[in-house]
């Protein structure tokens, strides 16, 4: 047997040393992936090796394949760091191991499940009598509203779903906006909702719906109706007008989901929640907190504004199951996708509890005050164009043309001190930086603006 305390000391002290050379340490791997295959390449080893040997050579092998998404010059994909407090109370998730599916066998984190849901809704001036699940991200929260969705638009018209299954249902419409993030055109698939039930509205120059050619979209065959909004278009940042959607589709008869992976969390900030105006009317969100929220992967939130209909969607009796029978007492399996699941609540419990709602609030500030500052900055650099209006945490840019714009995104990753992507916008090439870790300063947005003017001198 090992000695649990000092595997375990030797564990955080390695992993302290790791979050002491962020600030110092190149953003970008400095091993790709071919190298590391070839790294750790080995046979099933045929005899065992203590456990803290095993910690110390996981550590070694990976260092060099590491990106430090949690520093605060990473940029990419709109990936948060972990807030000390999250990260902490991850690890004690692992340590007590708890499956929390059903409240009997593990009350304290049901219940605390429970509140933090509680807590997300207020944060985000969501109904308090909405249902909520954490799952493992934005992706599967997409999959979990949606399902609720489909569940509740054919119970109106007195279809019953969970008996008679999909093969048989009457067609179904969705309508999105051309700029829908790819996650949720996936959860549609999921589903078992194909592109030929899709109706697609275009969006203007920031990648916002056309609310006002959102009517249009019900014309034809009355059938029942998922309308998608989207709060942060994952390139711009912008916000479709959700007030006019929510009225528009309730108005045909539709269910309203939103997409706020990250844009919802606008909704904590007296500052910015003018953004989101009219979410509250909505029927379904999804977003993640290990974005804005910065508690570790995994962990994405599903809310719904009608907790029967999601229930009824994640249907989960078993003879062998001891399943609550008092409303007081709330299974999380009973909305979510999965049965065996980690205590993935904790964390974003942890996150409020260290920050509060004024610190919850002044981290979004933050990102979204450094975008304008690296926006502003980025004017200075001979051939750079800000494409977006900076309205969140999201810079698009791009150079004179495709070449120069890839070359220049290259130079900034390979340098290591800063990292952000590439991507396409309205055809060309341009580059995406997003602003979510609680750790970014005025000192990395001068260093991110540097690193791009030695690019563009180079």
């Amino acid at each position: 047997m090992t000695d649990e305390r000092a595997l375990l000391a030797r564990t955080a002290e390695i992993a302290a040393q790791y979050l002491e050379t962020l600030d110092t340490r190149p953003i970008r791997p400095e091993a790709d992936y071919a190298t590391m295959v070839h790294a750790v390449d080995s046979p099933v080893p045929e005899h065992g090796t203590d456990p803290l040997m095993v910690v110390e050579e996981l550590a070694a092998l990976a260092d060099p394949g590491l990106t430090a998404m949690g520093s605060g010059r990473y940029f990419g994909f709109v990936i948060g760091g972990a807030l000390p407090a999250a990260l902490a109370s991850d690890w004690l998730v692992s340590a007590w191991d708890q499956n929390t599916g059903l409240a009997q066998p593990t009350p304290a984190l049901s219940a605390l499940e429970a509140l933090t849901g509680r807590w997300v809704l207020d944060l985000l001036g969501l109904p308090e009598h909405s249902s909520f699940a954490f799952v493992t991200g934005c992706q599967m929260a997409h999959v979990t509203a949606l399902a609720a969705a489909r569940q509740a638009v054919y119970d109106r018209i007195g279809y019953d779903l969970r008996e008679e299954g999909l093969a048989g249902a009457p067609p179904l419409r969705v309508v999105v906006g051309a700029q829908r993030h790819v996650t949720l055109t996936r959860a549609l698939r999921l589903l078992g909702i194909g592109r030929a039930q899709e109706v697609v509205v275009p969006v203007d120059a920031q990648g916002r719906m056309r609310a006002e050619l959102l009517a249009g979209a019900f014309a034809g065959a009355d059938r029942p109706a998922i309308v998608c909004g989207q709060a942060g278009e994952v390139n711009t940042g912008s916000f479709d007008d959700l007030e006019t959607i929510v009225s528009v589709a309730h108005e045909h008869g539709a269910w309203v989901h939103v997409d706020g992976a990250f844009g919802l969390w606008a909704a904590a900030s007296p500052r910015l929640a003018h953004l989101v105006r009219g979410h509250s009317g909505a029927d379904s969100w999804a977003t993640d907190a290990h974005k804005w929220l910065n508690v570790p992967y995994d962990c994405g939130i599903a809310i719904c504004a009608h907790p029967e209909m999601h229930a009824a969607a994640m249907e989960y009796a078993a003879p062998y199951l001891t399943v609550s029978e008092s409303e007081a007492e709330r299974d999380p399996m009973g909305y979510s996708p999965e049965f065996s699941r980690r205590a993935r609540a904790l964390p974003a419990w942890a996150a409020i509890r260290s920050l509060g709602r004024r610190g919850v609030a002044s981290m979004v500030e933050r990102s979204c005050d450094s975008a304008t500052a690296i926006a502003r900055g980025l004017t200075d650099v001979p051939g750079c164009e800000i494409l977006n209006d900076v309205v969140l945490n999201q810079v698009l840019l791009r150079f004179e043309n495709d070449d120069r714009t890839a070359a220049i995104v290259a130079a900034v990753q390979r340098e290591g001190e800063a990292w952000m992507s590439g991507a396409r916008w309205d055809g060309r090439a341009a580059i995406r930086i997003s602003v979510s870790c609680w750790r970014t300063n005025d000192g990395d947005v001068r260093r991110t603006v540097d690193a791009f003017a030695r690019a563009a001198a180079a």
